[in-house]
């Protein structure tokens, strides 16, 4: 009998995880053809940019009138999983999907990860409704959601995975949720892959031994990824949250966002630093006279957008500002530019989204296995010293990153009094955080 309980439990996680891992990479495949369409059509009328401005108020109308919770993003996703609260609207799939290829058709500087991680929980979180998933099933699809959007849109499946399971708890993998989450994401990738969709080829890196005098350079290396992130993390909470206090309308939160985004190009005088800005990660990858200040201009481009309402992810951004920052640490502490670039664009956003793990494995993923043991050594290391915040308010923490008792909850990390480990709110929970 207990073979057979075992034997259905497993059945369940194949069928429902392809089921969420097929709807995930349909929904990823159509988002990444209209996000590339969007993107070659801004490309060709640069003018479209000045209307950067109008497009927020419109959208923040929108989403003001109609979206609701919707609103939450990722965090809704991430809360749904901890709470159990009502059904991931079914329409936070399309509204994200719409809002964040229009942000890009525009010129705003987001990802595509939030979108992808917002759409593949809606629609795991509809597929359990329909199939009357119980509470525990429920919150495994959830994360096969996450992953299954996650893997497939980037076209890294094992990432993907380990991602759905990391990013809910800071410092826990969810081994219950494995085996549904890697199924979806592995589905979900051949899925999108199937329907014709090709992913960014990054140069791989050459191999560099691992010695004692490498080893303390990459120390060195991860303090500067670990400053990036927090100045980015404090930067996107803090603005958010000044402009929600300052300005209640969402419409004219966005406009004036765009309005900014528009002075910033106008300022600048190039379109490197809008939309995903993959050829400004390629280029850190072989550049050696990039500009020292390009990752400081994406983070701002970035949280500009970002802290103002406009819809999108931080990973492509974050890859961008990583990739900037390694290539520029990289020449300082003589290491090679591509291997510095390849681990400042996984370490950053290991640090911001507190999954060292996934992106570690990401990076293998996407630039070859000669990236180890540098990434996982610079992604922990940048991880810790980043302390109790992340650009996911809504992750739980139950045990501080620099060890002591566990909590006696899971905690929110908006909830910490203060994200530094070891800031005077290291007492215990309590108090609001950055989020």
């Amino acid at each position: 009998m207990r073979w057979t309980g075992g034997a259905r439990v497993l059945g369940q996680w194949l069928v429902l995880g392809a089921l969420v891992g097929v709807v995930c990479g349909v929904a990823s495949a159509g988002f990444l053809w209209l996000l590339d369409a969007a993107t070659q059509l801004r490309e060709r009328q640069g003018a479209l940019v000045y209307a950067l401005p109008l497009a927020g108020w419109v959208l923040g109308a929108v989403y003001a009138k109609w979206g609701g919770p919707v609103r939450g993003g990722n965090n809704l996703v991430l809360d749904t999983v901890h709470t159990g609260d009502a059904q991931v609207p079914l329409r936070m799939a399309p509204m994200v999907l719409v809002g964040t290829v229009l942000t890009h058709l525009f010129g705003g500087s987001a990802g595509r990860e939030g979108t992808a991680v917002q759409m593949g929980g809606s629609l795991a979180d509809w597929v359990a409704h329909r199939f009357r998933a119980g509470a525990d099933l429920r919150r495994e699809l959830l994360a096969a959601g996450i992953a299954g959007g996650f893997g497939s849109v980037f076209g890294t499946p094992v990432a993907g995975a380990v991602f759905g399971l990391e990013v809910v708890v800071v410092g826990r993998l969810g081994y219950e949720a494995l085996l549904p989450a890697l199924v979806a994401s592995v589905v979900g990738d051949l899925v999108t892959r199937g329907l014709g969709i090709h992913h960014t080829v990054y140069p791989v890196p050459g191999v560099l031994p691992l010695t004692a005098q490498v080893l303390g350079k990459w120390l060195v290396f991860a303090v500067g990824v670990a400053a990036v992130a927090v100045v980015f993390v404090e930067g996107l909470h803090r603005l958010k949250a000044l402009l929600e206090r300052r300005v209640r309308w969402l419409p004219l939160r966005m406009a004036m966002g765009g309005t900014a985004v528009v002075l910033l190009w106008l300022w600048v005088g190039t379109d490197e630093y809008l939309g995903l800005g993959v050829p400004g990660i390629i280029r850190a990858f072989e550049d050696p006279a990039l500009p020292v200040s390009a990752f400081a201009w994406k983070l701002a481009f970035t949280v500009v957008t970002l802290g103002s309402g406009f819809l999108g992810g931080e990973v492509t951004p974050l890859f961008f500002i990583g990739a900037s920052l390694g290539n520029v640490l990289a020449r300082v502490l003589g290491l090679p530019v591509d291997l510095g670039a390849a681990v400042g664009m996984a370490a950053l956003f290991a640090a911001a989204a507190n999954t060292p793990l996934a992106l570690s494995i990401m990076a293998v993923e996407l630039v070859g296995a000669g990236v180890l043991p540098h990434v996982m050594i610079v992604s922990t290391v940048a991880y810790l010293l980043t302390g109790h915040r992340g650009i996911y308010p809504s992750q739980r923490i139950g045990r501080r990153k620099h060890g002591g008792p566990l909590l006696e909850r899971w905690v929110p990390l908006r909830e910490l009094e203060a994200p530094g480990p070891h800031g005077p709110g290291d007492s215990g929970p309590g108090g609001h955080g950055s989020g």
